[in-house]
């Protein structure tokens, strides 16, 4: 059944009729913003997702008939809602001024509108086009990542929005006076370095709200380095505190050794402490048999390394011959403990 028929509203009818026929007859030719004739609606209107969007058209005392259309939909003839969308209100309808508007906007809300008149038997229309913005959301990004020195990384973020944003990638750990930035989706870091772990940021921009921010953590796994170990020099009876430094990912594990044997903690009035990325060995009552060289090792999963330290009394010389002696005992140590840890890992 038709809509005539089941309304059983003739003028209803011609209505519907005569506005369908607006798209199909050459009478009805768009009006353009600014020209002198009516309707004459507003330019295009922008709005974002979740607000409501006004549309006006200008009329006069001539206008017999008016309507909003979105594309070939009837939304409102005069009076008379013909949309089902309760979004979808009028807001006014005087002799001079015709205007819907819709609420809670959507990007499916987009598209062109009609405004639709007919004075003297002659239909007019005129348009406009609503812009829907959206604001950005990163929608998939990497999750944080662990990998060894000297891998490559990719890093990806994906984002959404309307007008389509622009997605940055920034290094927030980077040193003072370097650079660190990717504008585009995915960041591709060959060779990792050490120093380029820590938060990465990704920003997706469109000028529609405030940026939508995400951040990823990067580990650099590497393999330890002492970074400070010092010789020590204290006089019988006294304490005496042997220091060992090493920089490492994961944490690196310390030992001890005094020429080939391991020190623990209790062992004559020794003990040691691990704490970070330092470890002490300490003396409460050094004697003369505990002058002497003694090498720190720092291990974890990627490798070894060690350093000797030497205490000493007043008075004592620290000279080459000992030193290379060190240096013999430090190699033979590493052979022993990468041995060890092989088997351990």
């Amino acid at each position: 059944m038709g809509v005539c028929g089941y309304l059983f509203l003739p003028w209803k009818c011609l209505v519907v009729v005569s506005l369908r026929l607006l798209f199909l007859v050459p009478t009805g030719v768009p009006v353009r913003s600014g020209d002198a004739t009516f309707p004459k609606a507003m330019d295009n209107v922008t709005v974002r997702q979740g607000e409501s969007a006004t549309l006006r058209c200008t009329i006069d005392d001539r206008v017999t008939r008016v309507a909003w259309l979105n594309r070939s939909t009837i939304l409102y003839a005069g009076n008379d809602k013909w949309s089902i969308d309760p979004r979808v209100i009028i807001l006014v309808n005087t002799p001079t001024q015709y205007s819907i508007m819709i609420q809670n906007v959507d990007v499916y809300d987009e598209g062109p509108y009609t405004c639709s008149v007919q004075t003297d038997n002659h239909p007019k229309t005129s348009r406009v086009h609503l812009i829907v913005q959206v604001p950005p959301q990163i929608m998939n990004i990497s999750s944080d990542i662990t990998v060894n020195e000297g891998s490559s990384v990719t890093l990806l973020c994906l984002a959404i929005g309307r007008p389509e944003p622009t997605v940055t990638w920034r290094h927030l750990s980077v040193k003072e006076g370097q650079v660190f930035v990717s504008e585009d989706e995915y960041l591709d870091i060959s060779d990792i370095k050490r120093d380029q772990s820590g938060e990465y940021e990704c920003s997706a921009l469109n000028d529609v709200a405030a940026p939508d921010v995400r951040k990823v953590t990067v580990t650099v796994n590497y393999p330890p380095y002492i970074s400070k170990a010092k010789n020590t020099g204290v006089s019988v009876g006294q304490k005496g505190i042997l220091s060992c430094e090493a920089s490492a990912v994961p944490t690196a594990e310390f030992q001890w050794f005094k020429e080939d044997t391991r020190l623990a903690t209790g062992l004559d009035g020794m003990r040691i402490e691990n704490k970070g990325r330092i470890s002490t060995l300490t003396f409460f009552n050094v004697s003369e048999k505990d002058y002497g060289n003694y090498t720190c090792v720092a291990t974890n999963k990627l490798g070894n390394t060690n350093a000797s330290i030497t205490l000493y009394g007043p008075g004592a010389v620290i000279d080459g011959v000992n030193s290379a002696s060190r240096a013999l005992a430090c190699l033979w140590l590493s052979g022993t403990l990468f041995v060890h840890f092989f088997i351990k890992f």
